[in-house]
């Protein structure tokens, strides 16, 4: 969705408050893609701030379906982000500039502002419970569900020689 910023941007003391629907159904890192299951409206109020420029200020709560790192359950995400950006006309725009693509002329691409946000504040894990004991590296087994009796002994390869030595003496 694109919301028409001119107004804000060339007048003085303008501020303008929008309610827009969040159009994208799928948020994509690069890697993976979540499905978004709720969201919203996204509430945005642009304010200017000085000679074409303008602080927009926003919020929006959504919901996705993700699945847990360490055992692979389905679990819901949700995220709430506010965020603040300070934007330039399109005649003014420099290095200062704090519009990482979100700015086509003096529209504002809501969705493309939201995805970014969505990016900053994604989680490092996803996790179903923060005790959560993932699968049993042998044969797959949930491990929350219950244990599988698997043997998940990992030697440590620096000591194979000692072993070596301690293995000869029993024989």
């Amino acid at each position: 969705m694109l919301v028409n910023l001119s107004d804000v941007l060339t007048s003085e003391g303008m501020e303008i408050k929008r309610e827009v629907p969040l159009e994208t159904t799928c948020y994509e890192n690069g890697k993976e893609s979540f499905d978004i299951t709720s969201s919203s409206l996204v509430s945005l109020t642009a304010v200017n701030a000085g000679e074409d420029k303008a602080v927009v200020r926003g919020h929006v709560t959504l919901s996705f379906r993700g699945f847990c790192d360490r055992c692979l359950t389905e679990v819901p995400v949700a995220l709430a982000l506010n965020f603040e950006r300070t934007i330039l006309s399109p005649e003014t725009r420099g290095e200062e500039a704090d519009d990482f693509g979100f700015m086509d002329g003096f529209s504002l691409d809501v969705d493309a502002l939201v995805h970014d946000e969505i990016l900053i504040n994604w989680p490092a894990k996803i996790l179903c419970k923060d005790d959560c004991k993932g699968i049993c590296p042998v044969c797959g087994q949930n491990l929350n569900e219950k244990e599988c009796g698997c043997d998940t002994f990992v030697p440590d390869p620096r000591m194979a020689v000692i072993q070596d030595i301690f293995k000869n003496k029993e024989v």
